[in-house]
């Protein structure tokens, strides 16, 4: 339990501000709803980002401990008030043309309107996240270099494309391209380049961490990025933008007051990032070999439902059901394929 000893302390302390909040509002009553509502959202925002959590460790086990710090310290800063208030606002000013005091001051005196500009602009988000959560997807499937396949043969086949160059890039094009036609006419433009730019944010990254692998004075620097640096660090916080986003929108569905879904989220954030570090300190991905495709093939799901999600509306509960379904599966199967093992090594 020592790992989410700061969760539990982050969740009273935003139960305890959601609690003042409802009260200085609406007495007693509010104060029960918010705290109510921000249990909600906490539960809502763990579901949906489990399977971010896994990824995470997966990128942190091969970090040394200043990087790891530096992204569970300063990561979750910008994971709370940086993706799950200030990106949402930066987006209603941008579509509104309004300043961002202006906008915090719209979010909290007409969250309706704040709700319904930020709603209007979910396709671009949507199309952004998606395509980037794609591209992780992806790179991980189509791996020639991965030894461990969960599904076999047929993996095993399709990871072999990994040795086309681009190809999953190729591939994320052809789907944003396909997703157009889920769009009307008027918003195909600002889609598709919304689109391009989840393609470019993750190529960026890793151009930056390409740069840092040149040999300097003798050593190689791409060691010391696998074990933690800038384009990692990038890759991670803009995984979670992804992912956190997408909680955002869903969150408006349950209430429409920003300061409360910002506590809820919170909360939220908090337990993903304490699992992030359970994961990663007990070695939890080593043990459970699947786990980490599991976690991929989920991410993969997600991002095709944030694409769908320009036309149609899927409700949380599914993504967030789906995502844990898969970490499941790929949990028993790493039971099974370790006592299979087992029985092997007894056998021999």
């Amino acid at each position: 339990m020592k790992h989410f000893r700061v969760s539990f302390l982050v969740t009273a302390l935003c139960l305890a501000g959601a609690g003042w909040w409802g009260y200085s509002h609406s007495g007693m009553s509010g104060l029960l709803s918010a705290v109510g509502i921000a249990v909600i959202l906490g539960v809502m925002e763990v579901s949906l980002s489990f399977d971010n959590a896994v990824v995470n460790a997966s990128v942190l086990k091969t970090w040394d401990k200043f990087w790891q710090s530096l992204f569970l310290g300063v990561g979750i800063i910008i994971a709370v008030f940086g993706m799950r208030l200030l990106f949402p606002l930066v987006i209603v000013a941008q579509a509104a043309d309004l300043g961002l005091v202006e906008v915090w001051n719209l979010a909290l005196n007409n969250p309706e309107a704040y709700s319904m500009h930020l709603t209007n602009h979910h396709a671009e988000v949507a199309a952004f996240g998606g395509i980037f959560l794609l591209l992780v997807f992806l790179n991980f499937l189509l791996d020639a270099e991965k030894e461990m396949h969960w599904l076999g043969h047929l993996e095993e086949k399709l990871g072999a494309l990994g040795k086309i160059s681009s190809v999953s890039v190729m591939v994320a094009l052809g789907t944003l391209m396909a997703s157009l036609t889920m769009v009307d006419e008027g918003q195909k433009l600002v889609v598709l380049t919304a689109g391009l730019w989840g393609v470019l944010t993750y190529v960026g990254v890793d151009v930056v961490s390409g740069l840092l692998e040149k040999e300097e004075n003798g050593t190689n620097v791409g060691d010391l990025v696998k074990r933690g640096g800038i384009g990692g660090f990038l890759y991670l916080e803009v995984l979670d933008a992804s992912f956190s986003f997408d909680g955002v929108i869903g969150a408006f569905a349950i209430t429409k007051d920003v300061v409360i879904i910002m506590l809820g989220l919170a909360i939220g954030a908090m337990f993903v990032r304490s699992m992030t570090v359970f994961l990663v300190q007990k070695g939890t991905l080593d043990e459970f070999v699947f786990l980490e495709h599991g976690a991929h093939y989920a991410i993969g799901i997600l991002a095709l439902i944030m694409l769908a999600s320009m036309k149609f509306h899927i409700p949380e509960l599914f993504t967030g059901l789906i995502g844990v379904a898969f970490i499941l599966a790929s949990l028993w199967s790493s039971v099974r394929y370790k006592r299979k093992q087992g029985a092997l090594e007894v056998a021999a």
